[in-house]
């Protein structure tokens, strides 16, 4: 019988029991769709953080104060206000930086016309822009002019926009902020993912410092490397900068913090890949069940269809023809519960990417492994049952009821 009527013969054998047909498959498209959903949204989650901290600035190091401690008790990072002025002005000389910006943060209540509504004030120099990556989708950001004048303008983040705005341009318009007048100059383009970057109005620091806190010690410095080579030899540059601007002597702990954006992007990446593998993993089993399912499902297929196997091997029908036929029956299983199980995982994958608003791609190579080891569990499954058909005897078989 050669290889086309073999799988006819499969096909019609499946059609006579529909029901435990769909039963043997369903372990399979679980498994498989498990599989592709689980690997698709686990990319897409990993491709999230990565833009996500990406998208806080190019080669950034962070610089917040250290903590100070009152009697005994720690008062939390941020707390020892230790930087200044004259850090952002000696971390500018560096020649592995290529940008320097400090900033300052409040929370401000803004009212346009019968909206009043509180959000983040942020006050920073023109350099923050580029080291944060912030783009504008209207207007413009500030200048060094209008940030040396403490002049009254600001940017406005999308989400801010919207609550104060709604659908109008927020470009040119005019709204107190704490009762003072301020010109929105500018809208930031979203950055996606979360509201906490867009829910902010950006001003000139020396505006911030001068208008609002009555503060000249920045609360942050943000701190952009020439190149991601360089981002290590940067950040022990920003360290022994800092020590010598601060006085501190060698045994004493720093009183800042400094974070590495590639750290923490290649820590978060190895959390989500190893979720993902474990994710993975329980895919797996899942597969392995449907696995022993087929090869449930073919022993009582062998069992029921044992004068059929005799009467065949009366005709003529050799050990191998048996073996092939079992064989292809069992690596349909797989293969059929491959195919329908990658739809399904698609259309999974998809749904959750709609629901939480996550841009799922299909995963190409969970699909292919997906669907291999789908057809290699079908096979290596139906090996057994294939084996104990081929080997029945033909007299013994042809007697049995």
């Amino acid at each position: 019988m050669n290889l086309l009527k073999t799988t006819q013969t499969a096909l019609r054998s499946f059609a006579q029991n529909p029901l435990r047909t769909f039963l043997t498959l369903l372990g399979v498209i679980i498994g498989v769709g498990a599989v592709v959903a689980l690997m698709s949204v686990g990319n897409a989650t990993t491709a999230s953080v990565t833009q996500r901290i990406e998208g806080l600035g190019t080669n950034l190091l962070v610089v917040t104060p250290g903590q100070v401690t009152q009697g005994g008790i720690s008062q939390g990072l941020g707390s020892a206000q230790s930087l200044t002025m004259s850090d952002v002005t000696a971390l500018q000389q560096l020649s592995d930086v290529s940008a320097v910006a400090p900033d300052q943060t409040t929370r401000a209540q803004v009212v346009y016309g019968d909206t009043n509504y509180q959000t983040t004030l942020e006050g920073s120099t023109p350099d923050l822009f580029d080291v944060r990556n912030l783009e504008l989708s209207a207007g413009r950001p500030f200048n060094l002019v209008e940030e040396q004048n403490a002049a009254n303008v600001a940017v406005i983040g999308t989400t801010a926009a919207e609550n104060i705005f709604g659908n109008a341009n927020p470009v040119g318009r005019t709204v107190w902020i704490n009762g003072i007048s301020f010109q929105i100059i500018g809208e930031l383009a979203s950055q996606g993912g979360t509201t906490v970057n867009d829910d902010r109005l950006i001003v000139p620091l020396s505006t911030l410092q001068r208008r609002f806190t009555g503060s000249s010690n920045p609360s942050t410095i943000y701190v952009s490397a020439v190149s991601a080579d360089q981002m290590q030899q940067a950040q022990t540059d920003v360290e022994l900068t800092l020590r010598r601007q601060h006085g501190l002597s060698f045994g004493e702990s720093d009183d800042f913090v400094i974070t590495n954006q590639a750290t923490i992007l290649s820590t978060l990446q190895g959390v989500t890949q190893a979720l993902q593998s474990f994710l993975g993993g329980i895919a797996g089993i899942s597969l392995l069940v449907g696995g022993i399912g087929i090869m449930n499902i073919m022993l009582v297929s062998v069992t029921e269809r044992t004068r059929e196997i005799g009467l065949r091997k009366a005709l003529g029908a050799t050990r191998g023809a048996i073996l092939r036929q079992f064989l292809i029956e069992s690596g349909l299983v797989g293969l059929i519960g491959g195919v329908i199980g990658i739809l399904f995982g698609w259309v999974g994958a998809t749904i959750y990417g709609r629901v939480t608003g996550t841009a799922v791609t299909l995963n190409v190579d969970a699909v292919w492994i997906a669907f291999v080891v789908a057809v290699v569990v079908g096979l290596v499954f139906g090996i057994y049952p294939a084996v104990r058909a081929s080997r029945l005897s033909p007299i013994h078989a042809l007697r049995y009821e």
